[in-house]
Formats: structure tokens, C-alpha cells, sequence
């Protein structure tokens, strides 16, 4: 087994099941979700969060490296394993009390995660659940994310 998405992506039928199973999820977990967070660099999280929110009828909302986003923005910088790194999102992308589903394709150490978290509590969203297709429990991410909820569709250990 592999933590590449790729070959979901490349098959419509095994994405469109993908996108089912996290529709479900999210429907049967949260009554009212005003927008799904795509989060991490340059990702295939930017994959996912779009279909998922139409599906949903709600917005859409980027969370990008440093740099990236037009206007006026918030930023956190969070450490990687090879160094430091700098999430941005626009300074009206939320209002405060929104309820917002952060998703992503893959947990690993969970820096990310916890970074985009950061710039939701900034902007005072409320985060419902920070969403992944794949945890690599072995790497501890979750725990990162403390009282944040958390889902997995897979975990590898």
C-alpha cells in the first residue's frame, strides 16, 4: 500500500467514491459547515477541498505558502522537517464564528496542519475538523493537532 493518491486521482470512479465517503463523513458529522479550507503548500489537498465543498454547497477557502494570495493577509510560520515554511490566508477569507473543515490528502508530522489551525484561530473560525485521506500514524501528526478533531479515511502505520 502507498500514501500517493495519484492513482485515485487518475481513476474518476475510484475519486468520485473518494469524494463520496468524505461527503458522508463530513454530512453525518457536522450539521452546518460554512467552508472547507484547502491546506498545505501547493498540494493535492487543493484537490480534494474543491469537489468536497461543491458537493457540500459551500465555499471554498485557499490557504497558500507565503506569497501567493492577493491582498491583505494573515501568516504563520511553521517548522518542517528540513526547515522553516510560511502559510498564508487572505484576511477576509472567514468571519469570526464561521465553521470551517480544513482538508488534506496526507497527515505525516502534522506542522502543517497545526499552522493552518493557527491562521483559523487567527481570523476566530471555528475549525470543526481537520480532514485527511491518509494519517501515517507512525509519524505522531494527530497529536499535534491536541483538541482539534481529527479524521482519516486510511491510516498506515
Amino acid at each position: 500500500l502507498s500514501s500517493d493518491i495519484s492513482p485515485l486521482l487518475k481513476d474518476p470512479a475510484a475519486f468520485r467514491t473518494l469524494i463520496d465517503l468524505l461527503e458522508d463523513h463530513l454530512r453525518a458529522s457536522f450539521p452546518k459547515i460554512d467552508f472547507i479550507a484547502g491546506e498545505c503548500l501547493d498540494s493535492r489537498g487543493f484537490l480534494i477541498g474543491p469537489p468536497l465543498a461543491q458537493r457540500l454547497g459551500i465555499g471554498f477557502v485557499l490557504i497558500r505558502k507565503k506569497g501567493k494570495l492577493p491582498g491583505p493577509t494573515e501568516s504563520v510560520s511553521y517548522a518542517l522537517e528540513y526547515g522553516k515554511a510560511e502559510l498564508e490566508i487572505q484576511s477576509d477569507a472567514v468571519e469570526p464564528g464561521q465553521k470551517v473543515v480544513i482538508v488534506d490528502d496526507l497527515l505525516a508530522t502534522g506542522g502543517t496542519m497545526c499552522a493552518a489551525c493557527e491562521l483559523m484561530k487567527r481570523l476566530k473560525a471555528e475549525v470543526l475538523e481537520c480532514l485527511v485521506v491518509i494519517e501515517l500514524k507512525p509519524l505522531k501528526g494527530s497529536e499535534k493537532l491536541k483538541s482539534t478533531p481529527f479524521y482519516s479515511l486510511l491510516q498506515y502505520d
